[in-house]
């Protein structure tokens, strides 16, 4: 037991460091979770609020929906540096294939599950840097990305896949992919999923957000994405896959005329 009390301790240390990423300029409340895998490796969430408070992202919920677009699931043990809400902990109760406990305010454990030393964080992005001719084939690549990331959609509830890709101004590119849950108010789409992973992972401004529907060719970010990307990538621009045709472009801001952008709510 004094073995995984040091590695609970150490998730923790990660934790508390993780959560000075957070996006939450409303409430100032800097909040982490580390998700430690079978193999070592960890994946961090971080808050990520927004001018719609209800869209505001829990760090847990935002470190499962990284691992499930990543089609990982081999998960041992989640270490929060604050306690776990009711909400979260029903939506851990409703993962299927997982059976949690719940031992301290801040640690959910896999019943019987190895715990190995934590090791590195999961690696989640691709460098464009190398091997890059121009826009184009930057964009030829985010599309195809996005594409790719659309396969690996959690869909139970819909059978609609998504995915997204996110090329950064520092030339980093992260997926996501939208995961569902049974209660439908804790789904995320593929947009808000790559975003909230490149917020828990420290990246750079997002410069280019590409997204493709394999099942509506052309689909365009919902109302809750468009808000969310508006507000954290204001100075993007969103290509959507048009299918055999040259994607569909268009500035963040135009995505929603007359947004909310929250500013009069920040904290000073």
């Amino acid at each position: 037991m004094d073995h995984v009390n040091t590695i609970l301790k150490t998730l923790l240390d990660e934790a508390h460091t993780v959560s000075e990423r957070s996006y939450a300029p409303y409430s100032g409340r800097k909040e982490g979770v580390i998700v430690l895998l079978e193999d070592g490796s960890m994946v961090p969430g971080v808050r990520v609020e927004n001018a719609s408070f209800q869209l505001t992202i829990t760090p847990l919920i935002n470190a499962i929906t990284t691992l499930y677009a990543l089609e990982r699931k081999d998960l041992s043990a989640i270490v929060s540096n604050v306690p776990f809400t009711e909400s979260e902990l029903a939506y851990t109760s409703l993962l299927s294939g997982y059976n949690w406990e719940l031992v301290a305010a801040n640690v959910l454990m896999i019943a019987g599950a190895h715990f190995p030393e934590p090791t590195t964080f999961l690696e989640v992005t691709k460098s464009l840097l190398a091997g890059s001719d121009g826009d184009q084939e930057t964009h030829s690549t985010g599309i195809q990305a996005a594409r790719k990331a659309a396969g690996s959609a959690f869909i139970p509830e819909s059978d609609f896949p998504v995915g997204c890709a996110i090329t950064t101004t520092d030339g980093l590119m992260v997926t996501g992919a939208n995961v569902e849950h049974s209660d439908w108010s804790q789904i995320l789409c593929a947009e808000r999923n790559a975003l909230s992973t490149a917020i828990s992972y420290g990246l750079k401004e997002p410069e280019n957000i590409y997204v493709s529907c394999p099942k509506l060719i052309g689909g365009t970010p919902c109302g809750a994405c468009r808000q969310v990307i508006v507000e954290l990538a204001p100075r993007a621009t969103v290509w959507m896959d048009a299918g055999n045709a040259a994607p569909n472009a268009m500035k963040a801001t135009d995505l929603l005329p007359g947004h909310f952008t929250g500013d009069v709510l920040k904290r000073t």
